[in-house]
């Protein structure tokens, strides 16, 4: 096998490959040749403080030789299996499900990654009720796929109107930072903003008709679009609504899922069972794609004597298996999701110095160690340092010094993501956080301007 050289990792990759969410003349990637820990490096030796988990995914950090050894044993005793067959990893790891998700979820589905379980969920759904509509949420992202994209309601599915999967219907978040019912009222009682949240979604199930809807799907806390955490008793109100109108509820925790809040997930805080879960990600930790359909046997059981017109050549590919049973029995050995729970005071109170600090910061929340930070031009108006689905020079520039500093974090219009992994220490959190301080002297100057 030929080797290049580190010098031509990233002029070969920009001239072969099409680039995903990028315009192709702009984009411009980090070499990458290795990484460990809560670390990578790139090919000029320069080392990053992983802020991001990669792609929100790295949960039990990187080069974890248990997930790397048990990927390497089963690529040489049995690297694949057709999807028909029984394997031992797909036993092992339908049991190891079955023990981490809420009572109740206890068959699975094997897929690829989020976006393909969120699709296969909807058609379990839609089978087993024999209705059609899926509701989600507009600050919700399920996925690039045709179907996926349909489900997400922010405006990545935009450009790819009208031709998507047709019976989504989309409501609104309770977002109290932005309520759009609570402009005027800020300081509204918690049980009282959770109330009206569950009125607009029952005012939607009634006009589309609940004999028309087959499920209710959300991300169990918000991702890339804000972090957005339910109000005390939100989620418990929409399984009382899904049980009302004999609908379906599916929970993504393809983000928030495998110790990300705390718990192994999120909808654990709130002793909530969906009917279907969704999941990815940190399933694998991102050692090697996959992603799962967690259902009730109820749902599996409609399927019974009916065959369920569905498949992908690499469902439960053995290799893939392996990386998520090795992830998990990793994450329960050296309590990595209690480290996560431990560490989200400490993100909690860095978030909230940082805040106190810059006239920048309108708002910080997290949930175990899913944090955000935004970013506003005026604290008082919450006007946001960008226009909405934009950037600007300010958080461009936010970025770019951030990354010449050594700290990789995610941007997402005027928000800075903080979603290390779990492995992360309260001093490597520090490390990133005086980074992020110097950085947002820009986010000020613009705030001040």
């Amino acid at each position: 096998m030929t080797t290049i050289p580190d010098s031509e990792i990233l002029p070969l990759s920009l001239e072969h490959t099409f680039w995903t969410w990028s315009a192709q003349g702009k984009v411009a990637p980090i070499p990458v040749t290795r990484a460990e820990g809560v670390y990578f490096w790139d090919t000029a030796g320069k080392r990053y403080l992983d802020f991001n988990s990669m792609t929100m995914c790295v949960n039990i950090g990187h080069g974890n030789q248990r997930v790397i050894d048990a990927i390497v044993a089963q690529a040489r005793a049995l690297p694949y299996a057709a999807p028909g067959m029984a394997t031992r990893p797909r036993a092992e790891l339908g049991k190891l499900l079955d023990e981490i998700t809420p009572p109740g979820v206890s068959k699975f589905m094997f897929t690829l990654g989020g976006a393909d379980a969120n699709e296969n969920a909807v058609k379990l759904a839609r089978g087993y009720t024999g209705k059609h509509k899926i509701l989600t949420r507009y600050r919700s992202y399920h996925g690039a796929s045709a179907g996926a994209m349909a489900l997400t309601g922010d405006p990545r599915r935009w450009p790819w109107e009208p031709t998507l999967m047709p019976g989504v219907v989309h409501f609104l978040d309770p977002y109290r930072y932005r309520s759009t019912f609570h402009r005027n009222n800020p300081d509204i009682p918690e049980a009282e903003f959770t109330q009206d949240y569950l009125n607009h979604l029952e005012e939607i199930i009634q006009y589309e008709g609940p004999e028309t809807i087959a499920a209710i799907l959300m991300e169990s806390v918000t991702g890339t679009n804000g972090i957005i955490i339910p109000p005390a008793g939100y989620m418990q109100g929409v399984r009382a609504l899904c049980d009302k109108y004999g609908i379906l509820m599916i929970a993504d925790e393809v983000m928030s899922g495998f110790g990300r809040t705390g718990k192994w997930f999120a909808v654990d805080h709130w002793n909530v069972t969906p009917d279907l879960m969704t999941m990815a990600k940190g399933l694998t930790s991102a050692y090697a794609p996959l992603g799962a359909v967690g259902m009730k046997p109820e749902i599996a059981d409609a399927y019974k004597d009916t065959i369920y017109q569905g498949g992908l050549t690499y469902t439960a590919h053995p290799i893939s298996l392996a990386a998520a049973i090795a992830n998990i029995q990793v994450m329960r050995d050296e309590q990595i999701v209690e480290h996560a729970a431990a560490m989200g005071p400490v993100l909690h109170r860095l978030l909230n110095d940082l805040g106190e600090q810059h006239p920048s910061v309108g708002e910080v929340r997290n949930i175990g160690l899913f944090g955000i930070i935004e970013l506003v031009k005026d604290r008082r108006t919450r006007q946001p340092l960008t226009p909405w689905n934009s950037s600007s020079p300010a958080m461009n520039a936010l970025r770019k010094q951030m990354l010449e500093n050594g700290l990789f974090v995610y941007t997402h219009w005027h928000t800075v993501l903080i979603i290390p992994p779990l492995i992360i220490t309260e001093e490597q959190l520090a490390e990133g956080f005086a980074i992020l301080d110097k950085a947002l002297a820009i986010a000020d100057q613009a705030a001040q301007g």
